[in-house]
């Protein structure tokens, strides 16, 4: 019985020498792979997580220059900020509040270019929604209607809709195009919730151009 056993054991030891001959290299690869990837998906979190605290670190910087109204700071802290973080969120809301206080301190080009920065290269769709819609706010004001128009042709998502149609219709009725301004109007009406302080200015503008609209 024992020798039978023994017969077993050494058939098993070959058929698994044989099994590891054939697979074995494969095994080992697939194993280094998938340890490899863990490790690598390891260190990407960890450099992430460090990116995200540097990140951070200097939004606060461009947040102080913001408060202090340092245009000199506030434009050197955003440089950096696009230098060694421009993939992040934190790096584009930076460009964000930066670029009000720009305006405010009469830079207009150096707001626009940050705008459109943010615009076009935001993570988050919201972000360059919010940028687009500033964006063309200040090419109303500083060059022309027809080049905010412009910036306004693309979609926005449904939260923001209604806040780029209206400017829209602003824009088309400082061009005295008052039917297409009262449509803009009423499409920006369609993603208002019914109460909302916003959708009564866009009812009083609507009023003005002679429209009843129901509440």
């Amino acid at each position: 019985m024992a020798a039978h056993l023994d017969l077993e054991e050494q058939e098993q030891l070959a058929e698994l020498k044989h099994f590891w001959k054939t697979w074995g290299n494969l095994i080992t690869w697939l194993l280094i792979a998938v340890l490899g990837s863990y490790a690598a998906w390891n260190g990407w979190q960890y450099w992430q997580r460090n990116q995200a605290a540097k990140a951070s670190a200097l939004y606060d910087e461009v947040e102080k220059a913001v408060l202090s109204q340092d245009v000199a700071r506030i434009e050197r802290s955003v440089a950096d900020m696009k230098d060694k973080f421009g993939g992040t969120q934190y790096a584009h809301q930076a460009g964000l509040i930066a670029a009000r206080t720009l305006v405010e301190k009469d830079k207009p080009v150096q707001a626009r270019a940050l705008l459109a920065w943010v615009a076009a290269d935001a993570p988050e769709t919201a972000l360059r929604d919010l940028a687009r819609v500033r964006l063309a706010a200040l090419q109303w004001e500083t060059q022309s209607a027809d080049e905010a128009l412009k910036t306004l042709q693309a979609g926005f998502t449904p939260e923001m809709a209604p806040l780029a149609d209206d400017l829209k219709g602003d824009l088309l009725l400082s061009k005295g195009q008052n039917a297409e301004a009262i449509a803009a109007y009423q499409q920006s009406l369609k993603g208002l919730p019914a109460g909302s302080e916003y959708r009564r200015v866009v009812q009083a503008k609507l009023g003005a151009l002679g429209v009843e609209v129901r509440s």
